[in-house]
């Protein structure tokens, strides 16, 4: 077979789903070619890289490929886009051509059998959470893209049901749960007091990663800590010793309305109480997970929460909104959460900085789910969807 697999969001940060999507993308393909020499591979970058960031693709049963074009996107009318993107894939003679994300649209007029893997259903499940422009655009590509392709992957049954409810197409949908990058499982090569101190954490801290932005529910999220450090400074305070030791650093890269935080973490006066760390390499994740007191993700939507089972392989315990997807990747290895609820997420952050047992409890249940998780058996269910779509 001659497989397709479209890898824009790797090496493009500046789109909105580039880090999630763009993390599955390299791993999907990194563990496909390593397990598949059978099949071979067309790789599709949206535009022209640096030689040693493709050459890792580059296989005996891979080439790389570029959308010749796409440096004068701005400049082309859609219609030409899909033209001359569909005549680019022609040119290929795919078997299947892979979408790793519904924004990643294939061209209506290429033919050939395809595939779209679906990440979330927040646009349709939390619309209130996004800007205008951009809800519109996207709910257009994905409508697009679940009628059109052959084959759809979801990451969790979550969105597998969503995808059924919203555009009727279930029979067609398959669930592949996303892996985990066993580096996570490992002891981290960079120092945590280095990392630390670049990111002015130099208290015990309470940790969330994500991109900063409403679905995320930053704004209880803060509300809760500032009634966090109300409580714990009325328990600890003694004359006059009534220091607050702690810091709840937001680590992930800056999304819609992101400066409205910084605001709101003043008017709380917990300012000096927050680290915005920013985006965060791959290498920095490990060291922040393993020197949290715990972690705490209250979204009020998710698709799969990769950030969830990092945390469990670090030995993270995570306090987590109860919702549908959260449950299903973490089962009974978090503290569940209603995100809505300001006082329980509070409540929720006093009993983990108190209780060391439950800490530890929940630390031992994380690691063991978050082995559950591996990307070779990902590699492996994909690629019998190609071989099943081929027949």
């Amino acid at each position: 077979m001659r497989i397709g697999i479209d890898a824009r969001t790797i090496l493009n940060p500046k789109k909105g789903d580039a880090i999630g999507v763009g993390h599955y993308t390299y791993q999907l393909i990194n563990n496909i070619l390593n397990l598949d020499k059978k099949n071979k591979y067309v790789i599709f970058f949206d535009f022209k890289v640096r030689e040693k960031d493709v050459r890792k693709f580059t296989r005996q049963n891979s080439s790389v490929r570029f959308y010749p074009f796409s440096d004068y996107r701005k400049y082309l009318p859609g219609a030409y886009n899909e033209i001359l993107t569909a005549g680019t894939l022609r040119k290929e003679h795919l078997d299947v051509l892979h979408s790793t994300s519904p924004t990643s649209r294939i061209p209506m007029s290429y033919h050939g059998k395809t595939i779209a893997t679906f990440h979330d259903m927040a646009m349709y499940k939390i619309p209130e959470c996004f800007p205008k422009s951009r809800l519109a655009r996207e709910k257009i590509s994905y409508k697009l893209m679940a009628k059109k392709v052959n084959k759809i992957i979801a990451v969790s049954n979550s969105i597998k049901n969503d995808i059924d409810k919203i555009f009727g197409v279930g029979a067609k949908t398959e669930v592949i749960h996303s892996g985990l990058d066993k580096r996570f499982f490992q002891d981290s090569c960079l120092t945590s007091d280095k990392i630390l101190k670049r990111f002015g954490i130099n208290k015990k801290y309470i940790l969330f990663l994500g991109t900063i932005e409403p679905s995320k529910n930053i704004t209880r999220l803060l509300q809760a800590f500032a009634k966090f450090k109300s409580k714990i400074v009325k328990k600890t305070s003694t004359g006059k010793n009534n220091k607050f030791n702690y810091q709840l650093v937001l680590a992930g890269k800056r999304g819609w309305l992101a400066k409205e935080y910084l605001q709101i973490a003043k008017d709380l006066g917990i300012k000096n109480d927050i680290v915005f760390t920013g985006y965060v390499i791959g290498d920095e994740l490990c060291p922040l997970f393993r020197n949290a007191e715990f972690f705490i993700l209250p979204s009020l939507y998710e698709g799969f929460g990769m950030t969830v089972l990092e945390a469990f392989a670090t030995r993270t315990p995570a306090i987590i909104s109860k919702i549908e997807s959260l449950i299903e990747i973490a089962d009974d290895a978090a503290y569940y959460i209603n995100p809505l609820d300001i006082d329980a997420i509070t409540d929720a952050l006093i009993e983990f900085s108190e209780n060391i047992d439950l800490r530890n409890t929940y630390k031992e249940k994380g690691l063991a789910r978050a082995r559950e998780f591996d990307w070779t058996d990902v590699a492996r269910k994909t690629i019998k969807i190609y071989e099943k779509l081929k027949k």
